[in-house]
């Protein structure tokens, strides 16, 4: 059976996993990328109009993949409540967390019918490391996010996202928060990215462990 050739939007195109997703899916299939400073077409997660608006100049899309999102690492003793606008966490929740939801929910009035959408979280959503207090809680919320939504997207649309370990091109930059953890090569996720776009699940995290 001859695999159909899709239209793909990789958001953060220039990041450890977005090139080794570029690789991956270039294989068989015509890649967009995106990011906010570079790429074809410039994209910023935080800014609802920035997504708008790429999708408006480039879609339609047979898929979307999200590999970018920022969180602070933070010991939680030098973390103190505050206002949402002011939390330490601020980071966390309005980039990699409001940022891919609200790609998800642009993304979808721009994806034909049966497409896909990848987003990205990681494992400190099931391990816990000190200082990941924001990781923990902002990957946790993006995989009950995919859940929820799996159920209720329209046109036969899938979402799925993928939830990596550090991985092993990182630790020169993270090695010292993950002492201990076996890191993965980001080929590996980039795999993983491969089977939410070319399969056929939705609602599913894929660990990559």
């Amino acid at each position: 059976m001859k695999e159909p050739r899709l239209r793909i939007l990789v958001v953060g195109a220039s990041g450890t996993l977005g090139r080794a997703v570029v690789k991956e899916l270039g294989q068989r299939h015509d890649i967009v990328t995106a990011g906010r400073n570079s790429g074809e077409v410039k994209l910023d997660i935080t800014d609802v109009t920035s997504i708008r608006r790429a999708f408006e100049k480039t879609g339609p899309f047979d898929a979307v993949t999200s590999a970018t999102g920022e969180a602070a690492f933070l010991p939680l003793a030098e973390i103190e409540a505050r206002s949402p606008g002011e939390s330490a966490y601020k980071l966390g929740l309005e980039n990699k967390l409001l940022g891919q939801v609200n790609l998800a929910l642009v993304a979808r009035d721009f994806l034909r019918e049966g497409g896909s959408i990848t987003l990205t979280s990681g494992f400190l959503s099931r391990d816990f490391i000190v200082a990941g207090s924001s990781s923990s809680m902002v990957n946790g919320a993006l995989e009950s996010f995919v859940r929820a939504a799996a159920i209720e997207l329209p046109r036969g649309l899938r979402i799925n996202i993928v939830s990596p370990g550090v991985f092993t091109e990182s630790m020169e930059t993270y090695g010292s928060f993950f002492r201990g953890f076996e890191p993965v090569p980001v080929a590996r996720a980039a795999t993983a990215v491969s089977r939410s776009v070319e399969g056929r699940q939705t609602g599913q995290v894929y660990a990559v462990d």
